[in-house]
């Protein structure tokens, strides 16, 4: 009863707490990324539907501008054909270029007929004007008939040369002494029938398709941005002025003539897509503007950071009460926990004690191993020592000697068996010190190939070297020499009379590569991933001298150096193996000792 009345405990409390705040961390900040994610989310969703709706528009407009291009086209293909339009044109007779026309175009300029009525307002022309082969403006004789136009218009219709194509720009007309309204100028190029060539242009100008006329759904407002200005009626002189600043920095900045941006002016936000309208012309650029407000979206996004704040409270209400529950289950195992943790803690000290005594045992052994080959050296030489002295005798029997003899050889593999097992034991102990120098690999090489073509055999092996007069690595001179000397003892021992070792060097990159080769028998694949460990030796050389530790040595003395050495491969009586070495930099390596 008495434990049961007991207060809790300081630490099981602290835990509690901890537990609450960091519940309630993680929730807030849930909620934070998903506010903020959602509103991103709703800003994007609403920029690709405004641009959606935008480039709907631009293709109707431009569905309908194509349908008038093809007529005007067909219309001028027409007029080129008249005797004396024809006639005018290339007899330079412009005086009768005018009177020619005006009959012909008479129904561009004034429609009439049975024609569906919008489609009849787009065919519809202001005025007309032809450009001669230079690509300057014929004035008309009466401007009343073509269309007036102020002077300083009529020169904006002019052209450095004529096009071979249709050329589309955009014209400000003045309509009063304030106002202004924007005409699309379309110049068709008028063609010879003689010589293919272009002799003159015709340029109408019309009252340019509204975009989105029709449709109010999302507030578009749309207007022409050209020469520099923004033209847009349902905004002030001041506001188009401003505005007009923003989409010139926009299209400076834009690199593939179209683009969006947000605007403000007044107390609202706008988002603002322009996009050119006549790409390739060479006429001055003009831009198609579509100005969106923001309102809604802004809106839209205000209840939705409502909902997610409300959302957020309930999951702050949820977290506490959860974490009010799980901290009372959970603080119960806490004491547990720290008892178990001191158990744990003694046993991990347990552990450790154990792995220093391991790594104790490890040392005794490596300093065993090297102490054994420094305590047989002293005996072999002894033993060498009395042999050759007995062979020295010359009342010796000629088989005796012969015995003798072979007692001696058996006594220098001995030694070379003892002083492999000591430097490999220094390896492993880390006791091995190697002092870079700049070494020549190519003078290595031809010394122990020197070496090599002495050796008391009759295999009468062929040598094919194949390395440069110098080629500078670093590395420990007797190791480096070593590791040479291993790899060709290899290829001689397990080559086959009248064979071939082939020795190669060069420089790749940062390293010298040696690659030594020799005929003989095939090593299998299953042996191939053995031939590097210690005292391995495949069915190949069972009747070869040798113990097992040159190619292990090897490597580990290359690995040493900052190289490798690896089987190339060993097949139809071939096998290779390949060696890199570091090259020579020009500041040498001090000394370092294996970590």
């Amino acid at each position: 009863m008495s434990s049961a009345l007991q207060p809790q405990s300081p630490g099981r409390t602290g835990f509690r707490v901890k537990l609450l705040a960091a519940m309630m961390i993680v929730v807030s900040a849930i909620t934070a990324v998903g506010l903020y994610l959602s509103q991103r989310n709703l800003a994007v969703e609403a920029a690709r539907e405004l641009q959606s709706h935008f480039q709907g528009e631009l293709a109707s407009l431009h569905n309908v501008q194509e349908v008038r291009h093809a007529a005007l086209a067909e219309r001028c293909r027409a007029l080129v054909r008249k005797p004396r339009i024809h006639a005018a044109l290339e007899d330079n007779a412009l005086d009768l270029l005018y009177p020619s026309a005006r009959d012909e175009l008479r129904d561009l300029m004034e429609p009439s007929g049975p024609a569906v009525e919008s489609v009849a307002r787009t065919l519809h022309a202001e005025f007309y004007r032809f450009l001669d082969a230079k690509g300057a403006l014929i004035t008309p004789p009466n401007a009343e008939d073509v269309g007036d136009l102020r002077p300083e218009e009529a020169r904006m219709l002019a052209l450095q040369a004529l096009p071979h194509e249709q050329q589309r720009g955009y014209l400000v007309r003045k309509t009063g002494p304030a106002s202004e309204t924007v005409l699309e100028t379309i110049a068709v190029p008028i063609i010879s029938t003689e010589t293919a060539e272009t002799i003159a242009a015709l340029v109408l100008g019309f009252k340019p398709v509204e975009l989105g006329s029709k449709r109010t759904d999302h507030g578009m407002q749309s207007g022409i941005w050209v020469d520099g200005r923004l033209y847009l009626r349902s905004l002030t002189a001041v506001a188009q002025t401003a505005l007009g600043h923003d989409v010139a920095r926009a299209i400076l900045s834009s690199s593939g003539g179209e683009g969006s941006l947000n605007v403000r002016f007044g107390e609202a936000a706008h988002l603002l897509f322009f996009k050119r309208l006549n790409p390739d012309s060479l006429y001055p650029p003009a831009y198609e503007v579509c100005l969106f407000p923001l309102a809604d979206l802004a809106a839209r996004q205000r209840q939705l950071r409502w909902q997610i704040l409300g959302a957020g409270a309930l999951m702050l209400l949820i977290g506490f009460a959860a974490s009010n529950f799980l901290s009372a289950r959970l603080s119960v195992p806490v004491e547990k926990l720290a008892v178990d943790s001191e158990l744990n803690r003694t046993q991990r000290e347990r552990a450790e004690f154990a792995l220093e005594q391991t790594h104790v045992e490890l040392q005794r052994s490596a300093r065993f191993s090297s102490d054994a080959s420094h305590q047989l050296k002293t005996p072999v030489t002894v033993l060498r020592a009395g042999l050759d002295e007995l062979l020295a005798r010359e009342n010796l029997a000629p088989e005796i000697r012969e015995e003798i003899s072979h007692l001696v050889h058996q006594t220098y593999r001995l030694t070379g068996v003892i002083e492999d097992l000591l430097l490999l034991s220094r390896m492993d102990a880390g006791r091995l010190q190697l002092n870079f120098t700049a070494l020549d690999l190519a003078q290595l090489i031809a010394g122990e190939l020197d070496d090599l073509g002495v050796q008391p055999d009759a295999l009468d092996i062929a040598v094919e070297p194949d390395y440069p007069a110098a080629l500078l690595i670093s590395g420990e001179k007797r190791y480096t020499t070593m590791i040479v000397r291993n790899l060709l003892e290899n290829a001689r021992k397990y080559n086959h009379p009248g064979g071939r070792i082939r020795v190669a060097a060069r420089e790749v990159g940062d390293w010298a590569v040696l690659t030594i080769g020799n005929t003989g028998r095939t090593i299998l694949p299953a042996a191939q991933e053995h031939i590097f460990e210690r005292f391995h030796r495949g069915s190949a050389g069972e009747n070869i001298p040798g113990h097992g530790l040159g190619l292990n040595l090897a490597r580990e003395l290359v690995r040493l150096h900052g190289g490798n050495l690896l089987l190339v491969g060993s097949a139809n009586e071939w096998t290779e193996f390949e060696v890199r070495f570091r090259l020579a930099k020009p500041t040498l390596v001090p000394a370092m000792p294996l970590a």
